[in-house]
């Protein structure tokens, strides 16, 4: 699942926020450019750090014509907003609480968490290991016998990649019923080629007596996690926190800019467009497979241990529907392989102007996920009509409710998910050191390569971070957590 690390973290901003503005910079560095690839979360929290500090020798240049990255979002021609997948705000940083909270102000939606897993008619509470009653009795009992092996064998502290820490971790019955057919979804990769490294706090772990006693008396298990509670912004998707956050600044950001050389002897890069810049640091969050391949002159050796990263696509699908749905439900997770997507959420629940004009007494909308490995090429259209087929079969949606669609929305996203493949880390350690001596910070979802520090919280932070170390020396303490 697309779980994410509930520990709390504290960074040098967190230790006194009255006087987070007040860093003092190195010496000689009000002369030093700072040069930003990418107006996305990570991109935008270093620009708006240099803009808190009040240090001007700086610009972002993004490729798209607009901000946000894979955090923006769009308004489809029948007037419904669509992100690029599912996105919510939660978050382990004071300083990005107060960021989105001066940015947004009162514009935003809170949402208590109401989370399901659909595995052929069974409904589950999510975490599914915790809320195994929903079962029927034979698979029930698979997952308990499973789980009891698996605590009293130790867990998977020993195990060789992801696929064994879930054997030795829930045993066979919730692996079989669950964890294998979900996460083969999400990443599209073997789970024995997947480190267990990044795991942390992502996956809730079992604790057996816990199990049983949910079984035994039929109690709900459901708020694990740090985004039991989450906001949304009330009016443009996740993307107007991106919007907002530029708007403080719009004369440095550069829309357009497709990055195409980076001279990192001569420190100068280039675009597509055959326009260039100078830096004495850059902050890049462009992919870093894709970063090393730019490099001039070519770098065997990063260009090596690139090769070592691997990643998936995403395609989003919506269907915006006339048809008012009262629920308190907020996403669903798919197992059956019937199902493409991994996940539905019911968007028009996290904000009413995610539909047109605010009306939810009129529409409504579900935006679902579906991942792709690299190099294949699914057909939107055709997934458009299995993901309506499984919300029928699920009873998300009745079959009448074909004939109230109005809008159909597809959108391919590139670079999805990072893949925490057996040989990350190892690439991990030749690229992020050599490209550090050469003033570069590669950081953000793709830029970090590292999924566990992956949310928005994190890539924000790894921004603000990055500008803190640049002008004063300060650590960065979400890049380099475990």
């Amino acid at each position: 699942m697309r779980y994410n690390n509930s520990c709390r973290r504290r960074t040098p901003l967190d230790a006194n926020p009255a006087s987070s503005t007040e860093i003092p910079q190195k010496t000689g560095m009000t002369t030093k450019k700072i040069v930003i690839i990418g107006a996305g979360p990570t991109g935008l929290g270093a620009a708006y750090r240099l803009h808190e500090l009040g240090y001007e020798n700086w610009v972002v240049y993004e490729k798209s014509a607009d901000v946000g990255g894979h955090a923006t979002s769009h308004v489809d021609e029948n007037g419904f907003v669509w992100d690029e997948g599912g996105h919510v705000i939660f978050s382990h940083y004071p300083y990005f609480d107060r960021l989105v909270d001066k940015v947004l102000g009162k514009e935003i939606h809170e949402r208590i968490r109401e989370s399901w897993i659909v595995k052929g008619d069974s409904w589950i509470p999510y975490p599914f290991q915790s809320n195994l009653r929903y079962l029927p009795k034979d698979v029930q009992v698979s997952c308990l016998l499973g789980a009891a092996r698996a605590a009293a064998n130790g867990g998977g502290k020993d195990a060789k990649n992801f696929r064994e820490w879930i054997l030795a971790t829930f045993g066979e019955g919730i692996a079989e019923a669950f964890m294998f057919p979900y996460n083969s979804k999400v990443w599209t990769t073997p789970l024995q080629k997947m480190s267990k490294s990044w795991i942390a706090d992502r996956v809730a772990v079992v604790d057996f007596k816990r199990l049983l006693e949910n079984v035994l008396y039929e109690r709900d298990d459901v708020g694990w996690g740090p985004n039991s509670k989450f906001r949304f912004p009330l009016h443009g998707g996740t993307g107007e926190i991106y919007r907002r956050i530029a708007a403080h600044f719009p004369q440095k950001i550069h829309t357009g800019k497709k990055l195409a050389e980076v001279d990192a002897g001569q420190r100068r890069i280039s675009f597509a467009d055959g326009s260039g810049d100078n830096y004495d640091f850059l902050i890049s969050t462009a992919p870093l497979d894709l970063f090393t391949h730019m490099m001039k002159p070519a770098d065997t050796r990063l260009r090596d241990a690139a090769q070592g990263l691997e990643h998936n696509n995403l395609l989003v699908v919506g269907f915006g529907l006339k048809k008012k749905i009262e629920t308190g439900r907020c996403w669903i997770y798919f197992t059956d392989a019937e199902m493409p997507c991994y996940r539905a959420t019911y968007f028009s629940h996290y904000s009413p102007f995610n539909v047109p004009n605010g009306d939810t007494e009129k529409y409504s909308s579900f935006m679902c996920e579906i991942s792709f490995r690299v190099g294949e090429s699914p057909d939107p259209e055709k997934v458009l009509d299995q993901v309506m087929a499984g919300l029928i079969r699920a009873k998300m949606l009745e079959e009448s409710d074909r004939d109230r669609v109005v809008s159909r929305y597809q959108r391919i996203v590139g670079y999805s998910y990072p893949i925490p493949t057996l040989g990350r880390d190892q690439a991990l350690a030749v690229l992020q050191p050599e490209l550090l001596e050469k003033g570069i910070y590669s950081r953000g979802r793709f830029g970090a390569w590292r999924y566990e520090i992956g949310n928005m919280d994190h890539s924000v932070m790894m921004g603000v971070e990055a500008v803190n170390r640049i002008v004063a020396g300060e650590p960065e303490v979400v890049f380099h957590s475990s």
